[in-house]
């Protein structure tokens, strides 16, 4: 998921060689507690829903590239401040390791796909509206949360940063292509159905372009325009802690809206919501796991490792779930998979940390950093 972190934890280890301690207990209350305030939106929307019947019909009257236009406000603002964060200018200063970024588009746009449409088959044989919705959630990489549990973690901010803006860009070139293959062709190809869905290249690359290609331009000219007037120290320790949250915020308006919508469903199907929840608890795992374990056998340092697992195992819900409702409508399976999936993320990656923090010791010491002169 792509939600803000509100402050910078700590990055570095302690100066005994004993295992770092995590910068969790250093989080605001709105990121300790982010879980608590996602079921908190779930559970107004719900309310919101059941008080007002025709909330949805209302809702739904204007649409601005096939969503409602007060949820596309929300899809816009929660991605907007995430990628206004992206320094773009660190990405040239790693990409000379071309045997580290092979391995994280690897990862990140091979691997992690195959494994969410594998799981989604095993898991939800049955459940076609469910499954395309996981489908929709592993083509989309992580492009900011990442930041805060790499952070946690004690990865490589820089490497995490360069990951982050490497993976926006390949969203925008490849999603809509990877979207209408692995929903539309690879089924067909593997004599499984569903291959007869009405789903366009086109239907996925206009809500690409609309609910990230858009908050990327502006993310971007934010930055560069600030940056430039300002300076990057005030931009970052100053703009950002103040702009960046507003993500988390756009985030839970747009879950209360989406659950005012389509609430009725949710809480009449709650083994659905398990048996979505199940496939992608098993992805997090998986993807972390393999990702960890492949970089400590390539011979990277910790810190490059953690950042390459968090990166391949997180997603970047807030795309998933513009695209399931722009392309399938609101009231979709495949919005409502979209949906479950920060819940089940944030908990996960959490508990990942603390998974990275130990595994900590099996890797090599990184090479001592220059001490700062400032």
């Amino acid at each position: 998921m792509n939600g803000e972190p509100l402050i910078t934890a700590s990055r570095r280890a302690p100066a005994s060689g004993g295992p770092p301690v995590p910068g969790i207990a250093r989080l605001s209350p709105v990121d300790r507690y982010l879980p608590l305030w996602i079921f908190a939106a779930i559970g107004l929307g719900l309310w919101i829903g059941h008080q007002w019947p025709g909330f949805a019909v209302r809702l739904d009257a204007a649409r601005v590239g096939g969503v409602s236009a007060p949820i596309a406000i929300g899809l816009f603002w929660m991605m907007y401040p995430v990628l206004a964060r992206v320094r773009y200018e660190t990405v040239g200063q790693h990409a000379r390791n071309t045997r580290l970024l092979g391995t994280s588009l690897v990862l990140n746009w091979i691997i992690g796909p195959v494994v969410m449409f594998t799981l989604a088959w095993i898991f939800l044989p049955d459940l076609p509206e469910y499954r395309n919705g996981l489908i929709l959630i592993g083509l989309a990489r992580c492009i900011a949360m990442v930041l805060i549990w790499n952070s946690l973690a004690c990865g490589s901010n820089e490497l995490a940063a360069m990951l982050v803006a490497l993976n926006s860009i390949f969203q925008i070139l490849t999603y809509s292509v990877l979207g209408w293959l692995f929903l539309t062709v690879i089924p067909g190809w593997l004599g499984l159905p569903g291959a007869d869905l009405a789903v366009t290249m086109w239907d996925i690359a206009r809500s690409v372009l609309l609910f990230l290609g858009v908050p990327l331009a502006a993310g971007f000219l934010t930055r560069k325009i600030l940056v430039a007037r300002r300076g990057a120290e005030w931009y970052d320790e100053v703009f950002m802690p103040r702009f960046g949250p507003t993500a988390l915020l756009g985030l839970l308006y747009t879950i209360i809206l989406m659950f005012a919508m389509q609430g009725d469903r949710i809480v009449s199907l709650p083994l659905d919501v398990l048996r979505i929840a199940l496939p992608l608890a098993v992805y997090f795992v998986l993807m972390f796991g393999a990702s960890l374990l492949l970089a400590r056998r390539l011979g990277f340092a910790y810190d490059q490792s953690a950042s390459l697992a968090f990166t391949a195992a997180g997603n970047n819900f807030e795309l998933a779930i513009a695209v399931a409702i722009a392309t399938f409508g609101l009231a979709s399976g495949e919005a409502m998979a979209a949906v479950v999936g920060p819940l089940i993320e944030v908990p996960a990656l959490v508990a990942l940390v603390y998974v990275a923090l130990w595994a900590r010791r099996f890797f090599p010491a990184p090479a001592p950093l220059p001490i700062s002169r400032r």
